[in-house]
């Protein structure tokens, strides 16, 4: 496993380089088929995590947003979204990184979220999460009531999950905050909030995220509660307030 963690160190390192860069420098930004932005920091930040790839562990596979999947019948998986955040990115603004995940046989082993700006660099395997090699837990808030919840895009709950019930989710929170993408797992991970929500989510979105949530002591799930790789949204919490959230979201 300790491979695996030194390598994401690596892999997040040189493509971070590349998306420093770009930062701020008034790029073009194109539309993808989904509507959603692509740049070209997006495009060669996860060609340079590919070629690092194929070149240290040949047999094993590639799943990217930006170039999809390569050697699919590897047991391990590599999983990449080279700018989580790119409407951040673009914007200016810090709240944007690179997730870098590893599955065996399906399922989540390593993940990585790599904040370039700032030089933040948090890893889970399941078992601990990391920041820049310091241990990092969530923390322990009992009640919905003073918890802080985040998540990405409001007009997107409406759009893929019900609406209504995250309402009243948000009014039974201390309050909450569109800190969103990758960044607001790395909050909850760290300890400074309790709750982050995304209604839809892909398969580079997710992978990451699963071993640092669960390294910090903190439960992911599918947003009906089920595996986290087994729908399209995500529910992530400090693991007390869980069962709490999904009472609300499906009362």
């Amino acid at each position: 496993m300790q491979e695996f963690v030194d390598f994401s160190k690596a892999l997040a390192q040189a493509s971070g380089d590349i998306i420093m860069r770009y930062f701020r420098s008034g790029i073009a930004v194109e539309t993808k088929a989904d509507e959603s932005p692509v740049t070209i920091a997006d495009q060669q930040a996860e060609e340079i995590m590919r070629e690092m790839i194929m070149k240290e562990f040949p047999e094993h596979g590639i799943i990217g947003e930006e170039f999809g999947a390569h050697n699919e019948s590897a047991d391990y998986q590599w999983v990449l979204d080279p700018i989580d955040g790119t409407k951040s990115f673009v914007s200016g603004t810090f709240l944007f990184g690179t997730l870098i995940g590893l599955m065996k046989d399906g399922q989540p082993i390593v993940g990585a979220i790599h904040h370039p700006v700032t030089a933040h660099l948090l890893i889970g395997d399941g078992d601990e999460a990391r920041l820049n090699d310091e241990p990092v837990c969530v923390r322990d808030t009992r009640h919905l009531r003073d918890a802080v919840m985040c998540y990405t895009d409001f007009i997107h709950v409406g759009q893929y999950q019900n609406g209504i019930a995250f309402q009243q989710l948000m009014g039974r929170t201390s309050y909450n905050r569109t800190w969103g993408d990758c960044h607001g797992y790395f909050l909850l991970a760290t300890g400074y909030i309790d709750i982050m929500l995304d209604p839809i989510m892909h398969l580079w979105d997710t992978v990451a995220l699963v071993p640092i949530v669960e390294g910090a002591g903190g439960t992911i799930t599918a947003w009906n509660g089920g595996p986290p790789l087994s729908g399209n949204g995500i529910i992530a919490s400090n693991g007390i307030l869980h069962s709490q959230v999904l009472r609300v979201l499906f009362a």
